[in-house]
């Protein structure tokens, strides 16, 4: 490759992240937020016998149980790390 080709390359893909970051990077964060907080829920009523908050019966939570057990160390983590007021910031809707 000559130079010109190797600095065409990085405007090249310079310009796509910088196009990509201003269209579509708040509606990923939107959807991995939305997706944690399904996750959640969904772990909530599997989880929910074990800490008092009968949802689902317990038959069908076994039967999930081993889905699901793979990540219990991330669910526990996620819901347990503490948030400071930038992440609380970061979750309104302007």
């Amino acid at each position: 490759m000559s130079k010109w080709q190797k600095r065409w390359e990085a405007m090249r893909s310079w310009v796509s992240g910088f196009f990509y970051g201003m269209l579509f990077l708040d509606i990923e964060r939107a959807l991995r937020r939305e997706r944690a907080d399904l996750e959640n829920l969904f772990a909530l009523i599997l989880y929910g016998d074990m800490i008092g908050v009968p949802i689902l019966p317990p038959y069908y939570s076994l039967r999930l149980l081993p889905f699901i057990v793979p990540s219990v160390n991330i669910w526990k983590r996620r819901l347990l790390r503490e948030r400071d007021l930038t992440d609380l910031v970061a979750d309104l809707d302007t």
